[in-house]
């Protein structure tokens, strides 16, 4: 079980790592639909980030909190944005390759099929980005020919006052 609980310990660590640099980037990915892909996938990694804690806790261990990154785009607009979507199609494209070995050879059927789950959805991630990159808008789903091609931002802030 030791074994166990540091391997679910050690996933979470870099799960919630790579939950914390998707907020710092959707602060700066403008584009609406875009930006709605990053709400997605936060919301996502933190359903995934619940499940690892909870198996975490059922094996007597506890989970870590880290502080939110600091993520510079290096330029501005759309070529600041794509160096960050970039950054994150790249990141997921690693961790799968980095766990899915280590999750084949788990003997904890349970948890394994949770973290099977977590890596098929980190890679429909990395395809969301790589269709961000290419300049696609229907990354959720497509948008009623009534209301016509998303041409919004988001605001940097939450709330304007």
């Amino acid at each position: 079980m030791t074994a166990l609980l540091g391997l679910l310990q050690e996933f979470y660590r870099e799960k919630l790592t790579s939950f914390l640099r998707h907020q710092a980037a959707a602060r700066f990915i403008a584009q609406y639909d875009v930006n709605n892909t990053y709400q997605y996938i936060i919301n996502r990694d933190d359903t995934h980030l619940s499940w690892l804690a909870a198996a975490t806790s059922e094996l007597g261990g506890t989970v870590l909190e880290l502080s939110e990154p600091s993520r510079d785009p290096g330029a501005k607009g759309e070529a600041g944005a794509n160096r960050l979507i970039e950054e994150d199609a790249t990141d997921a494209d690693a961790f799968v390759n980095r766990w899915k070995p280590r999750v084949a050879a788990m003997t904890n059927a349970r948890h394994a099929r949770m973290l099977g789950v977590i890596l098929g959805e980190v890679l429909e991630q990395k395809r969301f980005f790589e269709q961000a990159l290419a300049g696609r808008t229907d990354l959720l789903g497509r948008r009623s020919d009534v209301l016509g091609p998303s041409q919004g931002e988001v605001l940097p802030a939450r709330w304007i006052e």
